[in-house]
């Protein structure tokens, strides 16, 4: 029972610290400037792109999802070899640890992200075709919206949904903490983007420019 919760444990905070890494404010830094100061104030790729154009936006969305994607792939590498911990828990729980540290980074003064790179680059070592399917919903809506924030509180809304709906009627292969996982996740990235929420029911809300971010 100790070496499980050890193990568990160790992950849970090797995750966190990979989770932590503000690429986003790193990168911010690289050019000069504090991010946390400049467009919605966002370390995320977003923010990122809208300050500094396509290029860096796309690097510092790719780095978020590898640091989502890394701990949990590592976290089912130990599980085979451990053989008496649950998977999907000592999955979930690399998970939970980089996803926190993204939304709560200890570099800087636990105020992070949204973590919607990092939550996709996580449930997609999970649960691919989740991640696939919220992806299509991501982007019918923010073609037709142009608003990220949008996009991204729909798709993340629709995440347990899809995973649900495939594990249950397709793959036969549904797990509860999974789920759980997801709905909860879900439910605080939608929190996360409360100050969204309001600018989009005012009309206030910053909608994507193409032009201005062709760079």
């Amino acid at each position: 029972m100790e070496k499980k919760f050890f193990i568990i444990f160790s992950i849970v905070i090797a995750s966190y610290i990979i989770g932590s890494i503000p690429f986003g404010f790193l990168i911010g830094k690289i050019k000069g400037i504090d991010i946390r100061k400049h467009g919605s104030g966002n370390i995320g790729a977003t923010n990122v792109l809208r300050i500094f154009g396509k290029k860096y936006g796309y690097i510092c969305f790719i780095l978020d999802f590898l640091k989502g994607f890394i701990p949990v792939i590592i976290a089912g590498a130990i599980e085979k070899k451990t053989q008496n911990i649950n998977p999907d828990f000592i999955k979930c729980a690399a998970f939970a640890g980089t996803f926190s540290g993204h939304v709560w980074t200890i570099f800087l003064n636990f105020k992070g992200g949204k973590g919607v790179a990092t939550a996709a680059g996580a449930i997609f070592a999970i649960s691919p075709i989740s991640v696939i399917c919220s992806l299509i919903i991501w982007f019918a809506v923010f073609s037709l919206s142009r608003f990220v924030s949008l996009a991204s509180i729909v798709a993340s809304a629709f995440l347990p949904v899809f995973y649900g709906i495939y594990t249950k009627l397709l793959a036969d292969n549904f797990s509860s903490i999974i789920f759980i996982s997801f709905f909860l996740v879900s439910l605080l990235s939608i929190i996360k983007h409360h100050s969204n929420i309001k600018r989009l029911l005012n009309g206030t809300e910053i909608r994507f420019d193409r032009r201005k971010n062709e760079n």
